[in-house]
């Protein structure tokens, strides 16, 4: 799978220098104290720039969520030992590449903005649902949002147990009859 065609590497460089100015930010501040000024400033941008992209802080924050998502598609595609999203390889899988960007995570959480998650994850169940036929919508949003909101409390709870004892929980709970 390719790159969202509507944007080149440069403009998808500079996004991505706006969304994580804005999480850098995040962490000492709410986003409701955050100034586009401050993002532009740590992101090395023109606010011309930002208002290109972006009408609000938030959705800078969604469209990370967005590359993200594709990332992982991508990802997950390449990778032949990843499974189908119910077998313990490919939840494996998703805990090891969300792992990558806990800092995203946690900081969107520790600001209260997980309804940002919960939005993209369902957008992909959406979008996706045919790749899971033989599953309703309402399975696949069990499993998703299960899947993300155990990776947070993992995530904040400082990972004590390894992915691979998070995702046989998983796997277990998801695959009884």
């Amino acid at each position: 799978m390719e790159q969202n065609s509507l944007y080149s590497d440069k403009t998808r460089f500079t996004r991505m220098c706006i969304a994580q100015a804005v999480i850098e930010l995040m962490k000492n501040d709410p986003i409701e104290k955050i100034t586009v000024s401050a993002v532009v400033k740590r992101a090395g941008v023109s606010r011309m720039t930002f208002y290109n992209y972006y009408h609000t802080l938030v959705d800078a924050l969604t469209d990370y969520l967005e590359e993200l998502v594709a990332e992982y598609l991508v990802e997950s595609e390449k990778d032949k030992d990843a499974g189908n999203y119910l077998e313990y390889s490919h939840i494996l899988f998703s805990l090891n590449f969300f792992d990558r960007y806990a800092d995203y995570f946690l900081t969107m959480t520790a600001n209260h903005l997980q309804y940002i998650l919960m939005d993209g994850i369902n957008d992909f169940m959406q979008k996706y649902s045919d790749n899971y036929t033989g599953h309703s919508a309402y399975e696949l949003y069990c499993y998703s949002g299960g899947l993300l909101n155990t990776f947070l409390k993992w995530e904040e709870g400082g990972k004590k147990e390894s992915p691979e004892v998070i995702a046989e929980v998983l796997f277990r709970l998801y695959n009884r009859s």
